[in-house]
């Protein structure tokens, strides 16, 4: 099985080397990753420069190519030109921080696993819940590789995209794996205002994670109650309620 392996914490960080590691148990790996830190980019594709790479070597061997762009670009030029034929699997991550409900969205983590899934090939997004890098992450790829397996000889998989987050917890904490659905958990935002020595204004930003559903169906809950959560995603871009609404009103526009 050849399997791509990317991530959005670029190709220096600790949970995609894990990863990478993990799952040479069950393929040959093409690590394809960020050169640099790009959390929270999304789908975002680098149009207005060229993409440049570089080979990246790890403990005195080569470790993958390193993409001067976002995780989406590394996903689609892998698949266009820089291997020698599609892969049958994307996994990507270790991703420093959960990935569920609304962030989802935002997550380059699981935009480069999506990118997978929209030419056909099932994929996998993986993350912790711990924004340190010092966490642990061998066991989050270790289950993202005991999912691989599973992916690999069964069709139902096919063309699929799997979001898993795994509690910042040792495997003896871990209650089990639940299937969920992602939570209805919202962002209520702010932004530190802070100045610089020039006494010039800038911002980081700050913000509180509100998760409002005690359900064990639902991906934030799930986590935080001990268990790895397990969510097949789809992008679906239509809202064909509103559509089969809209059809109906002739005297809407």
């Amino acid at each position: 099985m050849e399997i791509l392996v990317t991530n959005d914490d670029g190709i220096d960080s600790p949970g995609l080397h894990n990863l990478a590691d993990a799952l040479r148990e069950i393929g040959n790996i093409h690590v394809v990753a960020p050169a640099k830190q790009q959390s929270a980019v999304s789908h975002a594709l680098t149009i207005e420069y060229p993409l440049r790479t570089s080979s990246y070597h790890l403990n005195g061997s080569r470790f993958g190519t390193a993409v001067y762009g976002t995780p989406s670009d590394c996903v689609k030029l892998a698949i266009a030109n820089l291997l020698d034929k599609k892969p049958d699997l994307v996994v990507s991550g270790v991703n420093f921080g959960r990935n569920t409900s609304i962030n989802i969205i935002y997550s380059g983590t699981v935009a480069a696993a999506t990118e997978g899934m929209l030419v056909g090939i099932p994929s996998i997004a993986v993350s912790v819940n711990s924004h340190s890098r010092r966490t642990d992450t061998m066991l989050s790829a270790k289950y993202a590789t005991l999912l691989a397996k599973e992916i690999s000889h069964n069709p139902l998989f096919q063309g699929s995209l799997i979001n898993i987050n795994v509690p910042d917890l040792p495997q003896e904490q871990i209650k089990g794996i639940k299937i969920t659905r992602p939570s209805n958990a919202k962002w209520k935002d702010w932004y530190d205002k802070r100045q610089d020595p020039f006494e010039r204004d800038y911002y980081w930003f700050s913000g509180e994670y509100i998760v409002n559903e005690e359900d064990l169906e639902t991906d934030d809950y799930a986590l935080l109650q001990g268990y790895v959560s397990v969510s097949p995603i789809k992008l679906k871009l239509a809202d064909n309620l509103l559509i089969d609404e809209l059809k109906k009103n002739n005297n809407f526009l």
